[in-house]
């Protein structure tokens, strides 16, 4: 089977784009892998595929798929990609995209410069919605984890985030705390853990470890958790500029019953053909 794809990245944070309209395609968890790896493959964050909408109000389908294989619900970066692909491919020529993910369905907006702007929807909270395993809705939950009692927000835009306030993201232990959390049973799906650094209301700097990917460059959807959950505290004002490894995200929520939006680059890297 050979594969056309597009190599693509949000702030570094990077994706194989495959358009399973123009191609047929077929994908399962050893083929992902196999293309998401770095020494044998192509190598990626995540595989994303573009798929007819079995929905009117949605232009596509939009299916996420984890460097181990696996299929989640939602990815921001890998969103703004999206709309720059499909775009590119000829697949529409509109700048405001309605697309359906596993995670419900969200709206993509292309703005000049090569930046795109997303409809994130609203944030979820409800414990056992996110899913997040508490007695009731809280702003901050504790748990001990890695032998330490830890404070942190549980948020999911689409998919599940646990967010946590750190004086410096360079100090943080993203790697030990980022892989508890992948383990713990509160989180029956696993989770993408956010370590946020404040430096005023309205510039954060942040790392994420993604749950079946590792720490990445950038997590749009985990910019989004963390301002969210900044903001529930008091800690941060309506619109933020998120600092991440590679680059910076502006996300601004106007508070529960909006969506939240998120805005950022995107780049394409090359195109090409693999053989599997």
């Amino acid at each position: 089977m050979n594969i056309k794809f597009t190599k693509m990245h949000g702030l570094g944070n990077d994706f194989v784009m495959i358009n399973a309209i123009s191609q047929s395609v077929t994908l399962d968890t050893e083929t992902v892998k196999c293309l998401a790896d770095r020494n044998m493959g192509i190598g990626c964050d995540q595989l994303l595929v573009v798929e007819p909408s079995p929905v009117d109000d949605c232009d596509f389908r939009y299916r996420i798929f984890n460097s181990d294989g696996g299929e989640v619900q939602q990815c921001g970066n890998g969103a703004r990609c999206f709309a720059r692909f499909v775009v590119d491919e000829g697949l529409t020529d509109k700048t405001e995209i309605p697309v359906l993910t596993a995670g419900g369905r969200i709206v993509l907006t292309l703005e000049g410069n090569d930046q795109v702007t997303v409809d994130m929807g609203q944030p979820v909270l409800e414990p056992a919605d996110i899913p997040f395993i508490a007695d009731s809705q809280q702003t901050t939950y504790r748990h001990t984890l890695a032998d330490q009692e830890i404070t942190f927000s549980a948020v999911s835009m689409g998919n599940p985030h646990a967010v946590m306030l750190v004086k410096s993201v360079d100090d943080a232990s993203v790697k030990v705390i980022g892989k508890a959390f992948q383990n713990t049973p509160i989180f029956p799906e696993q989770v993408n853990a956010g370590f946020m650094q404040i430096i005023d209301r309205s510039n954060v700097r942040l790392r994420v470890y993604e749950r079946g990917a590792g720490e990445t460059m950038a997590c749009g959807t985990g910019a989004c958790a963390a301002i969210v959950a900044g903001i529930l505290q008091g800690l941060l004002d309506e619109s933020v500029t998120v600092i991440l490894p590679a680059g910076n995200l502006t996300i601004s929520w106007a508070g529960i019953g909006s969506p939240v939006m998120m805005t950022g680059p995107v780049t394409t890297v090359f195109n090409g053909t693999i053989k599997i």
